[in-house]
């Protein structure tokens, strides 16, 4: 059996506790793409965890935890993380953390060179957080990076490292006007980090293959949203991976296999961190009452989110693309201050009423057509029955899951691992 939960939006949409939820009723759950410029934050008995790299399930215990293949791995994020939950009491070991040895790994040039970049642009910069993924990954696609199997052959591995710094040398120095990389840091940084993390480093493609012959169920996470996808996101203002449900088992390790369920995540109202298009984006007061009653700043960076009503044109869009086959519809509870909703319910381009996503240009100048739906003027955060929730909460799910053309499954009224409704229990 295998499960994909995966961002209906622009990110942000509350994955990580839905996969923390979700992950009670599998064996092995599988990251399979992005590196740690995105935060998962997951609320549950032990406290509150804010997971860059790790996989969401390294909070149970009983869960084998994969990063696979399609990663970008920066080794020193991963140690002071990995640090940082030992001192909270989880137990990380390489039986229940294994690193693909195909993942990528995130050198401090990387870091580096993103900072230079988003510097240069200035006032054109994508939103970056800084975190080097985007020239890791460019240099995945150059066949210029480093992947973590490569740690087993220190000699060969030396060679590789003088050659891809005297090669970025040239773009530091010659582009930017820097300071240039010096070879003996990155050799000691490699030493340091990634021989910490070699016992962990295994073929996640064939021990994934072995546990589903077993019967194994397997969950695949994904970071960020479909609206942050490469090829479907709003371009340029992407990530540099793809978040797409069918990506899964690529990114794992596992191309050949088909999943049997895509949960899609996605907020009540919307959210978005960085640069780019954001058509439903509310701005002032509206704003701040938004982002401060959803806490809406970036679980990676601190950076205040962006806030918007509830977008139907983009949530239907992330769905298809994402092949949902049933939602998680999160955050509910933070529309209770409102007396009147905005929804978002077609784009005006030019005049034109829009319907269906758009790129490109038409995007960036399309303006929001607004609806309102009654408000509910109540706390909802203690409900865990559909009955509990009252008649305009339960209208305005149902229109959402109606606009979208998705069922809403799962219905998360707070933070805390059993804050939510499952809309099939009664």
């Amino acid at each position: 059996m295998l499960t994909s939960i995966v961002g209906i939006n622009w990110g942000d949409e509350g994955k990580g506790r839905m996969v923390d939820l979700l992950s009670e009723e599998q064996d092995i759950v599988c990251r399979y793409q992005g590196g740690n410029n995105a935060g998962h934050t997951v609320v549950n008995e032990r406290g509150k965890f804010i997971l860059n790299l790790l996989p969401s399930g390294i909070l149970r215990p009983e869960i084998v935890n994969i990063m696979g293949n399609g990663m970008v791995i920066d080794l020193e994020h991963l140690y002071n993380e990995v640090g940082r939950l030992t001192a909270a009491g989880i137990k990380i070991t390489p039986d229940n953390l294994k690193i693909s040895d195909r993942a990528c790994i995130t050198m401090p040039y990387h870091v580096r060179f993103d900072c230079l970049e988003e510097e240069r642009l200035a006032g054109k910069k994508y939103g970056s957080t800084r975190r080097g993924i985007a020239p890791v990954y460019g240099d995945k696609y150059k066949k210029k990076a480093i992947r973590m199997g490569d740690l087993f052959y220190p000699d060969a591995l030396r060679e590789h490292l003088r050659d891809l710094v005297e090669y970025n040398n040239l773009i530091v120095t010659g582009v930017y006007n820097a300071e240039p990389i010096v070879y003996e840091e990155m050799e000691a940084w490699l030493e340091k980090y990634g021989g910490f993390f070699k016992e962990y480093v295994v073929d996640t493609g064939v021990y994934l293959t072995e546990e589903l012959a077993k019967g194994k169920r397997v969950m695949f996470e994904a970071q960020l949203g479909a609206l942050r996808d490469i090829d479907f996101g709003i371009y340029p203002y992407t990530s540099s991976s793809s978040t797409i449900a069918a990506y899964g088992p690529i990114g794992a390790g596992i191309p050949g296999v088909k999943l049997d369920r895509t949960v899609g995540i996605m907020k009540a109202y919307s959210s978005c961190v960085g640069e780019g298009p954001f058509t439903v984006e509310m701005f002032g007061k509206e704003a701040d009452a938004l982002r401060g009653a959803g806490g809406e700043f970036g679980a990676a960076t601190g950076r205040p989110r962006r806030v918007g009503a509830f977008d139907v044109v983009a949530s239907r869009y992330g769905v298809r693309v994402q092949g949902a086959d049933e939602l998680a519809f999160t955050k509910l509870d933070i529309l209770s201050y409102m007396d009147k909703i905005p929804v978002c319910v077609a784009y005006d381009v030019n005049g034109t009423k829009v319907t269906e996503f758009p790129t490109g240009e038409a995007l960036n100048i399309a303006k929001p057509v607004i609806e309102y739906h009654d408000g509910w003027k109540c706390d909802i955060s203690g409900c865990r029955k559909v009955s509990d929730l009252p008649k305009e909460a339960l209208d305005y799910i149902r229109y959402c899951e109606k606009a979208v053309g998705c069922k809403i499954r799962y219905v998360s009224v707070g933070a805390e691992r059993e804050a939510y409704i499952d809309m099939d229990a009664e």
